[in-house]
């Protein structure tokens, strides 16, 4: 099983050059400087404290393993115990990485003076009071979108960026992919109106409207990064940063003004990623998925940006870019071979985020919310189709670790991407083999089953420690519980969440699985549109995308009450998700249920009960 809290990158295909990988690759910055590019870090410490958080988890993982390999190997070794022990050695390190980032965080966050001048010290300049004199293009990248909601959300973020008195810096494009032409004649009769509108009521008259532009690609080349890859070429040279946004994107004018005066301030920034949350949804899938997600990215995101540095993650929206080195460094190379791993990169940012590094300009996360917002998948049968496109993008990766001139933190993350998606067909073994596992340790006098009981329940507290830190902080911080609703309506999401978690964890894991087995045989992933809105799902649907699911629960469920009712209780947490997969997906799609936990306040984040501008544009038209 896997928590991840930090996986928002885009999947989508990028525009790629024909060249070979060792042609493609530019040598990194030859450089004795004893700082990060920007000058606001020692690299020596960085080295300390990357150093620091390998010792941890690696003592962590072995410690862990020493005491498996006790329990496994009590009475002597077997086939299936070194089975067990390597899928357990494949799937754990995700977990201890996250439990060491949520205490790194939590500690940060509480009990250090200053956390964000030891995490982000660039992030000071964002609050002086500094005249923008650099030209931003702030671009919306759309594929058969609904063009009236999608054009609210720029228009909102342009009222929104006009607002703070700097709106003259910025520019807006409308990068069209779509291929349905009433679809995109819907898009230009929206956009004209809009320009129209600015012209008529633009303070600063016709130029308003003259810094609205739509351009729409008669072919789809390289999908979403393709996009952005064509309007660098055309438009790049004339704008020094660019700040793409998803069609389901919103950004508050002052956190792009602030991130916009970081990258004034600091050449060397090469990427500023802001920390992308959840908005308000009527979708019960969503409130309760993007609560947890909302509590636990705090101290999560927190403790892996102290350590990572100047080498951050890029998840392709919601980011300030230098354009110049993305353009000359960060263009991505055609992968050698046929689909799913070969050809075009699919998950291009996280590589665009090593190669902007090799290049010698910094990533950064900016680890606090700050007014970035995005919508997540409504239903359980979207949030498994995008995980899948993940899974495809990140097993690419492999073709990747041999690029010339990556610094050590950056293949380490691309190793990461990938060890993340292959830890869960380990865990999946490792259940589908527990009534074996059962059985042969029943007839085992030599087995420690103390020692098991302990071993499980120590990897799950670790399992959980990103959710148990995230509400240790919102307890900890002034106001912190009374953003979420107050303490009741706290306590009760929280409890909803924890439930959720684990059947959302089995029927994504599951779906993955399957889908890493197709990869090996050629299966490749269908690119199609993205559901927004919340959404019934038929009991038939949910039958027809998750039987695998409910099968696969039956078999292990009931092997286990044959050979051991009372490790079938205890394996819950584990099985009880594939079991009930199907009603799951369909009660957490149901709007009756969604309107319900609206309406009583639970699962709501803190904009559902104090709700900024912008998103109240949103919601309400």
């Amino acid at each position: 099983m896997t928590l991840r809290l930090i996986t928002d990158h885009d999947d989508t295909a990028q525009a790629v050059t024909s060249e070979p990988l060792a042609k493609n690759a530019q040598s990194p910055m030859t450089s004795s400087s004893l700082t990060v590019p920007s000058g606001l870090q020692a690299n020596a410490e960085l080295s300390r404290r990357r150093w620091l958080v390998l010792g941890v988890n690696t003592v962590s993982w072995v410690l862990m393993m020493g005491v498996a390999a006790h329990i496994l190997g009590a009475g002597g070794w077997t086939l299936l115990d070194i089975v067990l022990l390597t899928c357990f050695a494949i799937g754990t390190p995700w977990t201890v990485l996250g439990f060491w980032n949520a205490v790194i965080g939590l500690w940060l966050l509480h009990y250090h003076k200053n956390p964000m001048a030891e995490v982000a010290p660039f992030a000071a300049a964002g609050d002086l009071a500094t005249p923008i004199t650099t030209k931003t293009a702030i671009l919306m990248t759309v594929r058969n979108e609904d063009p009236a909601r999608a054009i609210l959300r720029l228009q909102t973020v342009k009222a929104s960026v006009d607002a703070t008195g700097e709106g003259p810096a910025f520019s807006y494009f409308i990068l069209s992919d779509t291929n349905d032409a009433a679809v995109g004649a819907a898009e230009e009769k929206a956009v004209a109106a809009w320009k129209a509108a600015e012209k008529d009521g633009g303070k600063d008259g016709d130029k308003d409207g003259d810094r609205i532009t739509y351009r729409r690609r008669t072919d789809n080349t390289g999908f979403k990064a393709g996009n952005v890859r064509d309007f660098c070429e055309r438009w790049g040279r004339d704008f020094e940063l660019m700040l793409p946004l998803d069609a389901d994107s919103l950004m508050s004018g002052d956190a792009i003004v602030r991130m916009v005066r970081m990258m004034q301030a600091h050449p060397r920034l090469g990427i500023l990623q802001s920390l992308v949350v959840g908005m308000p949804s009527s979708s019960a899938f969503a409130r309760i998925f993007q609560f947890g997600m909302r509590h636990g990215m705090r101290s999560y995101t927190m403790g892996q940006s102290w350590w990572v540095g100047d080498c951050g993650p890029f998840w392709g929206h919601n980011a300030v870019v230098r354009i110049k080195p993305f353009v000359e460094g960060c263009e991505l190379p055609m992968l050698p071979g046929k689909p799913p791993l070969g050809g075009h990169v699919l998950s291009h940012d996280q590589v665009e985020a090593t190669l902007m590094r090799r290049a010698g300009y910094e990533v950064r996360v900016l680890p606090v919310e700050i007014g970035s917002w995005e919508e997540n998948p409504p239903t359980m049968l979207d949030f498994a189709k995008r995980d899948v496109r993940w899974c495809q993008g990140n097993m690419q990766y492999i073709k990747l670790l041999n690029l010339p001139g990556l610094l050590p933190m950056s293949r380490f993350q691309l190793v990461w991407a990938i060890l993340m998606f292959l830890g869960i067909p380990a865990w999946t073994l490792m259940i589908a083999l527990l009534p074996l596992t059962t059985w042969a340790a029943q007839s085992n006098p030599l087995f420690p089953t103390g020692t098991a009981i302990a071993l499980y329940l120590v990897f799950y507290t670790m399992y959980l420690s990103p959710k148990i830190a995230g509400l240790i902080d919102a307890v900890l911080t002034k106001g912190g519980v009374a953003s979420f609703g107050g303490p009741v309506r706290f306590a009760i999401s929280a409890a909803l969440e924890l439930v959720f978690s684990f059947l959302q964890g089995a029927v994504s894991t599951i779906r993955t699985t399957i889908f890493m087995i197709g990869l090996a045989f050629g299966k490749s992933v269908v690119w199609g549109g993205q559901s927004r809105d919340a959404y019934g799902i038929s009991w038939k649907t949910a039958a027809e995308d998750l039987w695998p699911q409910t099968l696969f629960g039956l078999i292990v469920c009931s092997m286990l009450l044959l050979v051991a009712p009372d490790v079938f209780w205890w394996s819950l947490p584990l099985t009880a998700g594939y079991l009930l997969a199907i009603p799951f997906a369909v009660v957490t799609a149901s709007p009756a249920l969604g309107r319900l936990f609206q309406k009583l306040g639970l699962a709501g984040i803190p904009e559902d009960f104090d709700t900024p501008p912008e998103v109240k544009k949103v919601l309400q038209a």
